[in-house]
């Protein structure tokens, strides 16, 4: 197995974005009418989570939270599947039983998602402790937001990984928002890598919207992790441009800081620069959009017909 990850065309990445984006805006259009329980989506922060994820090589395991979409997507997961699971249907991930907000995935080294802030922190030290015991080449790849940073279990977690050394990549995907609250009526600092400095772990900001960029660091991080075994955080700083849980209204959101935002959308600017260098004509980009489309109404309709499952499904897989 390769200890580096292959290195990736720009192309894929910005594919890969669009990809979550249109299965986000089906979980939006669902929320609204109805047809899909109320979730939290990533719109906005899709750079961050392709240009992470496709830093890891395959026996990399990660630690998501409750906006996993574009890390699941990112990592190869079946919109279909994932669209079955968020609508409660036994063909997907977890059989239906995990929504949008809990879903694992072992086949894709996917540990947990966990809707608790800060959850993820409080048992990425144990998931990399038994990748250090066991001898196994995966690092660790923790993701969480500006909110859970302002958590106690995110100080215990980057204590307990300095001071065990173990081989784990904090990603704080730095939105600006916690919950309906703006990180600057919750954090003291502007970064949270000021606070990962405190600890002795290397940390960076990267511009979150650069998929590229975010790529770059985080191939470089992993590969810090890889050869140390020791923690290491990086922080995408970004803009989560949906509400906290759909459907909302944002009605508490600064609209001029939110444009502002908007106008670097992650995924116009790869595209856009992609066409300026030569890399992506115009007719290139429609039939990508041609083809998510496709892709997405597969996954549609895989979820629509997939049954829901028996009642007696209702004990099974359960842990008592």
């Amino acid at each position: 197995m390769a200890t580096q990850p292959p290195q990736i065309d720009p192309r894929q990445l910005l594919e890969q974005m669009m990809l979550i984006r249109a299965y986000e805006e089906i979980l939006i259009a669902g929320s609204v009418t109805g047809k899909i329980p109320g979730t939290c989506t990533s719109v906005g922060q899709e750079a961050a989570a392709v240009g992470v994820v496709n830093a890891l090589t395959a026996a990399d395991l990660i630690l998501t939270n409750h906006r996993s979409a574009g890390h699941l997507l990112a990592r190869g997961a079946d919109p279909g599947r994932l669209l079955a699971e968020v609508m409660g249907r036994s063909d997907g991930y977890c059989k239906g039983k995990s929504g949008s907000l809990h879903i694992s995935a072992k086949e894709l080294g996917v540990v947990l998602t966990s809707t608790i802030v800060g959850a993820e922190l409080s048992l990425a030290p144990g998931v990399a402790l038994s990748q250090t015991m066991f001898g196994r080449p995966g690092i660790v790849v923790c993701f969480f937001g500006d909110g859970a940073a302002c958590e106690g279990s995110f100080h215990e977690s980057l204590n307990l990984a300095a001071l065990w050394q173990l081989p784990i990549l904090y990603v704080c995907e730095n939105n600006q928002w916690q919950a309906f609250v703006h990180r600057r009526e919750a954090m003291s600092r502007e970064h949270v890598t000021d606070w990962a400095a405190s600890y002795g772990i290397p940390a960076r900001t990267v511009d979150g919207n650069d998929v590229v960029s975010v790529l770059a660091a985080a191939q470089a991080a992993t590969a810090q992790v890889r050869e140390s075994r020791r923690p290491c955080l990086l922080e995408t700083w970004t803009y989560r441009s949906r509400g906290h849980f759909e459907p909302d209204d944002q009605s508490y959101v600064d609209s001029a800081e939110r444009e502002a935002w908007l106008a670097r959308d992650p995924i116009a600017n790869c595209r856009d620069r992609l066409i300026a260098d030569g890399r992506l004509d115009a007719t290139e980009a429609a039939a990508l959009v041609e083809k998510i489309a496709s892709r997405i109404a597969v996954a549609q309709a895989f979820a629509d017909a997939s049954p829901f499952p028996a009642a007696d499904e209702l004990t099974r897989d359960v842990y008592a």
